[in-house]
């Protein structure tokens, strides 16, 4: 039997432009009933999900790698049918009868296991899953500070693979498979390169931010952008073995950031809420609300 083996550039490319058409595919609402749960302390979970990983994995590392796949086995098809029925692309009003559209992919995924085809249904579920986790994280966190948190993300997950504290735990990660060759859901694996679910997660995350934040437009302009950056970034390959992915996608958020600043000084609108430069302002002042001018007295 011929088997095509892609390219390692073609593989890491490929993962790098899903990563930035997921920015695009969160929505932005049907998640009111969270607000009460609204607070600064989620922002933590993106930093805290890079560095919990390192220490647990350490701790325990093949049966902490088992144990994580198949939670993502049973997780990532749950959270990928919540996506395509309410979360993704502004499903509203809900749309059930697209959930199901995760079953074919589930079998795909787990009946072509080592091919091409097989690999893109379980990098779809895994996508997807991530989209639901980053718009319910991104419906209970404050704008200004889940931007904090993917910024923090970024850095401890630099922090991580320079000091070669990531790999290891990757490596076991990347490695572990369910019993009876069931598809393997806690990474992403095309052709012959890898991406991990954290990656996919941070890219989701600042779509559900832009999509919340500052609307549909600068969600589409962030997924450009990241897309972008990330293949860019792959040049690095070219030195090193290993690279952070979540640095493209804090670099997208912090240009999204200044170049709105940019452009709503140029445009003098009004001032934004105390949630930060991440939040939609509102109309420019009425002329009335300034100084009148009035004809000078004869």
């Amino acid at each position: 039997m011929l088997i095509c083996v892609l390219p390692f550039w073609i593989s890491i490319g490929a993962l790098s432009l899903v990563q930035g058409a997921l920015v695009a595919v969160p929505g932005s609402g049907g998640l009111g009933a969270l607000r009460r749960l609204r607070g600064r302390r989620w922002a933590v979970i993106p930093p805290l999900s890079v560095i919990g990983f390192v220490f647990v994995a350490r701790g325990a590392e093949q049966a902490s790698a088992q144990g994580l796949t198949y939670l993502a086995l049973v997780a990532v098809p749950l959270l990928a049918a919540l996506a395509l029925g309410r979360l993704a692309w502004n499903a509203d009003p809900p749309r059930p009868a697209r959930a199901l559209l995760v079953a074919p992919l589930f079998a795909l995924a787990w009946a072509d296991r080592t091919g091409l085809p097989g690999e893109a249904a379980a990098l779809v579920l895994s996508a997807l899953s991530c989209v639901s986790l980053g718009v319910l994280l991104a419906a209970v966190t404050p704008p200004r500070w889940l931007a904090a948190g993917i910024v923090a993300m970024a850095v401890a997950d630099t922090t991580l693979v320079v000091s070669d504290l990531l790999q290891r735990p990757n490596n076991a990660l990347n490695a572990a498979r369910p019993a009876a060759g069931l598809p393997q859901l806690q990474s992403a694996v095309f052709g012959t390169a890898v991406i991990g679910y954290g990656d996919l997660f941070v890219a989701a995350l600042l779509g559900a931010l832009l999509a919340v934040a500052l609307g549909r437009s600068w969600q589409t302009r962030g997924a450009v952008l990241a897309a972008l950056l990330a293949v860019v970034f792959d040049l690095l390959f070219f030195f090193v073995d290993e690279l952070p992915a979540t640095v493209p996608i804090a670099l997208t958020l912090i240009i999204v950031v200044l170049a709105r600043r940019r452009g709503s000084s140029r445009r003098r609108e009004a001032p934004v809420s105390a949630t930060g430069d991440l939040t939609r302002t509102g109309a420019p002042s009425s002329p009335a609300s300034g100084p009148a001018r009035t004809p000078a007295a004869r």
